[in-house]
């Protein structure tokens, strides 16, 4: 039997174009057209169903969730800032405190407003300071309910998926552009932290809690020889913990946000730069059970992940850790075992403070469209019809005893 911590956070995470619809102001929207992707069109519909869907999380014994604000609908045109979909996410987040559940919000989730992108996204220079007025706007009204706040999603993933392979809108595919979206999402971030607790200084309310939500993977050699160590060694630092070394030298991080899905085996055949920073194993020579969208399976790489952060000595939240699969037996398997590596990282000195499973329902992944199942409960996208999957009861016993059998 293992036993987590009686205030340990248990639950689920959304972002808000995933799972709302109809986020047409949003830069997403017209590139899945143009792109020629599926179209996330209603999606869950969340935005007119929350109430529902929170009702459900509270039916799981769900203590805490991440949800995202949809910057594109709080302003929808440069300086022209919404407070009809202001008072909505005000009634989101009252929701979810009614239901004694921790609204943990997420400010920027990979989409951006059209109008921004228009003007050159987080390459144009005065990015940081168009997204800190919408910070501004938010943080004033939703402070005196939101104590967590994750100010930048993955800006890892969103940096690389946009301007390096080109594989997000804009689609760009500059070494150039990704650096300089890199220093800006760290810039903004910094400032945004400073702002949000500058806030809660002037009107009085006890300090927050800001971080990031970090894409980390576990970086593992496929064989032991020095290139390989190597390779271990600068991606280890470059991908997973230089964005932490920068933002804690800054004194930016409250606690450390992590979102972990699998491994990353490396297998280096010469010593060239892009081969150290980027080649991975191209055979099987370390099969494991895979997810829906062929990621590996790898739960002993989220204890990896959580040792190596123990440095910082700083809390963290499991932000994101989930799985897209057809049999939800795999689904159980996967949470159980992630769950014992993390409670095996806490009894060795990493302080985890919760677990929010990815996601709290199926949803709109992305550039893959709505093909991969990730959710504790399933979405009939037809109907909207929610059905909670077995391995969402199987967890829920979890959140309410505290106990993994």
């Amino acid at each position: 039997m293992i036993k987590f911590p009686q205030d340990f956070f248990w639950g689920a995470a959304t972002s808000s174009y995933q799972v709302e619809g109809q986020n047409v102001h949003a830069d997403w929207w017209p590139w899945e057209k143009k792109a020629g992707k599926e179209n996330s069109g209603d999606a869950c519909r969340h935005y007119e169903l929350y109430r529902q869907d929170f009702d459900l999380a509270q039916s799981l014994n769900h203590n805490a969730h991440r949800l995202s604000i949809e910057w594109s609908r709080i302003e929808p045109k440069e300086g022209e800032l919404s407070l009809e979909a202001l008072d909505h996410y005000i009634d989101v987040i009252k929701s979810l405190r009614a239901r004694h559940i921790e609204p943990m919000v997420t400010l920027h989730h990979f989409t951006n407003p059209i109008w921004f992108s228009e003007q050159g996204g987080w390459v144009n220079p005065r990015c940081v300071k168009r997204f800190l007025r919408y910070c501004d706007f938010v943080t004033r009204v939703l402070a005196k309910h939101v104590h967590y706040w994750f100010t930048i999603n993955e800006p890892t993933i969103y940096f690389s998926h946009a301007y390096l392979w080109g594989m997000w809108p804009p689609q760009e595919r500059s070494f150039f552009k990704t650096k300089a979206v890199g220093d800006q999402l760290n810039e903004a971030h910094i400032e945004a932290y400073r702002l949000i607790h500058k806030i809660y200084h002037e009107l009085n309310i006890a300090p927050p809690a800001v971080s990031i939500a970090h894409h980390m993977q576990a970086i593992v050699g496929c064989t032991q020889g020095l290139r390989n160590r190597w390779a271990v060694a600068l991606r280890e630092q470059l991908y997973n913990l230089e964005i932490i070394d920068r933002l804690t030298r800054q004194k930016a991080l409250d606690f450390i946000g992590v979102n972990y899905y699998s491994r990353h085996l490396v297998d280096v055949r010469s010593w060239w730069i892009g081969n150290l920073l980027m080649e991975t194993c191209k055979g099987n020579h370390h099969p494991l059970k895979k997810n829906f969208l062929g990621w590996d399976i790898y739960p002993q790489g989220l204890h990896h992940v959580l040792l190596n952060l123990k440095k910082y000595n700083l809390p963290v939240i499991i932000a994101e850790n989930g799985i897209c699969a057809t049999d939800d037996q795999q689904r159980w398997e996967f949470i159980r075992e992630h769950l014992k590596n993390v409670h095996l990282a806490m009894q060795e000195g990493v302080h985890v403070k919760g677990y929010l499973y990815w996601s709290l329902l199926d949803n709109f992944e992305w550039a893959y469209g709505f093909a991969p199942r990730f959710g504790l409960i399933d979405v009939n996208y037809q109907t909207q019809q929610r059905t909670v999957r077995e391995s969402a009861k199987k967890f829920a016993q979890v959140c309410k005893t505290g106990v993994l059998e």
